[in-house]
């Protein structure tokens, strides 16, 4: 069994409990970031294990979820719902393809692009995904009171703002950084040599 070492994982975990990845010393100042971490592998992991039985892989559910409730898309449209890169996509879509989940159709409106729609055979999976979700929630919050519940989302939903907006001032900020450098020469053209 793992145990926490005591200086930078102390309590952290609940009396008579253990973290289930030893926090090292570096982490120490970054204990809610550490958790985070302990956490999402944990859940990608029982995620993975439940959606393995209905013949998913994590994120797949994901990608159905939005295509059920909002019927075909394009692609690009997919990987900004999913916040995904193209590449990414590109393989999720393919294999949810060759499961039999979607299938590619010419889009009406676009000769260059083709629409993901799921499946009837993907619509007899909604419910088992449903079912899943349900039992992984159920794992996750075990113990927790209704209001327990409610304080734990709305602290997950502040640190994802949270994130998503540091994404943005760095995205800003790179932005700026790498207009100044090429202001001022810093930045090495094709040809500037090395």
């Amino acid at each position: 069994m793992t145990q926490s070492t005591p200086e930078a994982g102390e309590g952290l975990a609940g009396a008579g409990q253990e973290v289930t990845v030893p926090v090292p010393a570096a982490a120490g100042s970054g204990p809610v970031s550490h958790a985070i971490f302990r956490l999402a592998r944990l859940h990608r992991m029982f995620a993975g294990q439940l959606l393995r039985r209905i013949g998913l892989h994590p994120g797949q559910e994901l990608v159905m979820m939005h295509l059920w409730e909002l019927g075909p898309q394009r692609q690009a449209d997919l990987v900004r719902l999913m916040d995904s890169d193209a590449a990414t996509m590109t393989r999720t879509v393919r294999r949810l393809e060759q499961a039999g989940f979607v299938r590619r159709r010419p889009s009406p409106t676009d000769g260059r692009a083709s629409l993901i729609e799921p499946t009837a055979a993907s619509h007899a999976l909604r419910r088992e995904v449903e079912q899943v979700w349900s039992h992984l929630e159920d794992l996750s919050t075990a113990g927790l009171t209704a209001d327990e519940r409610t304080v734990a989302l709305h602290t997950l939903e502040r640190l994802e703002q949270n994130l998503v907006r540091a994404a943005a001032d760095s995205d800003g900020a790179c932005g700026e950084s790498d207009r100044l450098d090429g202001r001022r020469g810093g930045k090495k053209g094709v040809g500037q040599g090395d």
